[in-house]
């Protein structure tokens, strides 16, 4: 879809990364030699292999640099339109094959000095990154050349066309520019919609395309006119250009619906993961490695939190909350018990509605919670627990908040969506409310997470959760 993205600019960021990391390879080992760093050493004391590289070592980097950069998605353009997707991607990318590169060398018993391999690490990572940010300035002082903007055309000015307009302004995405609408409806084409002139009927499509030389049409029409939607894609097929059919789906969609092909039939899939195959794996990783540590590191105040409960009133350590996780699937969420014991049989006396009759089930003078119960709620200690339920898969470190069952059975269907992701133990509405947010009022910051996941974004959510649990607002 873009001009700038296309196979031949894939073509040449795959083969700079490979020049970059064969030269940064050779570079880093002259380094060793060069730089008066760490202990003096000599060729001759040891195997010349060691310390220049040769068409082995060569060929290995080569490939895990390739492998890992395609399973990052390095090169997929509709992945790296933003410098931060693209940025994180490499980086990522860059750093597993670094550490895939080190376990194979530590496999095959071959000694790579460190400061050789930190080098190597350093000079890549600066080359790749650095002609990629020259790359994007390259192309910004060139935006205005009308030769590097994609025109599109949108046939069909009802919700569905006006949806796709209004995501492409929300992403910012770069090297686009739309001539306006197509549509039937006379009312329509009386004034301008979002800002765009609709320049006809359906049938000037042809026309349109070559007055205002059109590169792509997307063809954005409701599922009654599926007979002008095949007649004009024959008529298009004429037309140098590009066509995109989105299908009205936006209701039933979660997010990221992929097509796929069975026999040369298109499947579209409405509920796949919102969250891509390897996005998952290093947020799983990430999970895995963050919540043992802070298993280990927090295991001190658990012992105690766990010994203040059992001598507040003799009852249970732990809660065990039935929650809504990811895709509906109910599991046992842990917290320590903050309240009294059968505390779930008084919620009718404690439930409480807001002015426009919605249920609010959390209020920060509910006489259930006991006194110890206050304290670790007010500094998420309770919380702590949650990290087995991370440990074991049930939950992520960051994502929307799993949600009770009774609650979601009075959800809107579009609140259902915020259950396509993996759900948290923090997440954008915790930082920006907690408590004073209603979880089930709020499902729209649910829905920005998932619209906007990245790994960046699960570190910034981490590290503005620390800044939240030290204040203690909106925890009770």
């Amino acid at each position: 879809m873009f001009k700038r993205f296309s196979a031949n600019y894939m073509a040449l960021l795959l083969l700079m990364d490979g020049l970059i990391v064969q030269a940064s390879l050779w570079l880093g080992m002259e380094l060793r030699y060069i730089l008066p760093f760490g202990q003096e050493v000599r060729p001759e004391w040891a195997p010349r292999w060691l310390y220049v590289p040769n068409l082995e070592l060569h060929v290995a980097v080569a490939g895990l640099w390739l492998a890992s950069f395609l399973l990052a998605a390095v090169y997929t353009p509709r992945k790296i339109i933003h410098w931060y997707d693209e940025f994180q991607r490499l980086i990522l990318a860059h750093t597993v094959a670094a550490l895939s590169l080190a376990g194979a060398l530590y496999l095959a018993n071959i000694p790579l000095l460190r400061l050789t391999f930190l080098y190597f690490y350093l000079l890549a990572f600066a080359g790749l990154l650095g002609y990629r940010v020259l790359l994007r300035l390259y192309h910004r002082m060139r935006r205005e050349d009308p030769r590097n903007v994609a025109r599109i055309l949108v046939v069909g000015a009802g919700h569905v066309g006006q949806s796709i307009v209004r995501e492409f302004r929300r992403q910012q995405w770069p090297g686009l520019e739309f001539v306006g609408f197509l549509d039937d409806d006379p009312d329509k084409r009386r004034q301008p919609v979002l800002g765009l002139p609709v320049l006809g009927v359906l049938d000037k499509a042809p026309e349109m395309v070559r007055r205002y030389h059109v590169d792509e049409v997307i063809i954005a029409l409701p599922p009654q006119a599926h007979t002008r939607l095949a007649n004009l894609v024959a008529i298009l097929q004429e037309q140098p250009v590009r066509v995109r059919v989105v299908p009205d789906y936006f209701e039933l969609a979660f997010f990221g619906a992929t097509v796929e092909s069975l026999g040369g039939i298109p499947l579209i899939g409405l509920r796949d993961p919102a969250i891509d195959g390897f996005q998952r794996l290093v947020k799983r990783l990430m999970d895995i490695f963050l919540s043992s540590l802070g298993l280990i590191l927090a295991s001190p105040v658990m012992l105690a939190t766990a010994l203040a409960i059992k001598l507040e009133d003799r009852g249970p350590i732990f809660y065990r909350a039935p929650r809504v996780g990811e895709n509906g699937r109910l599991f046992h969420m842990l917290k320590f018990r903050s309240m009294v014991v059968d505390a779930d049989r008084l919620l009718e006396k404690v439930k409480q509605v807001d002015e426009q009759g919605r249920l609010i089930h959390k209020t920060p003078h509910d006489p259930r919670v006991t006194r110890v119960g206050r304290f670790i709620r007010r500094t998420s200690i309770d919380e702590l627990p949650q990290l087995l339920n991370v440990l074991k898969g049930e939950m992520s470190l960051v994502g929307p908040r799993p949600e009770l069952p009774w609650l979601v059975e009075k959800y809107e269907p579009w609140q259902r969506k915020r259950f396509a992701v993996p759900q948290g133990i923090t997440g954008w509405w915790q930082v920006n409310g907690r408590s004073d947010k209603p979880l089930h009022l709020h499902s729209e910051d649910d829905l920005y997470y998932i619209q906007n996941y990245s790994l960046w974004l699960d570190i910034q959510i981490l590290w503005k959760t620390v800044f939240v649990v030290l204040r203690g607002k909106g925890a009770y």
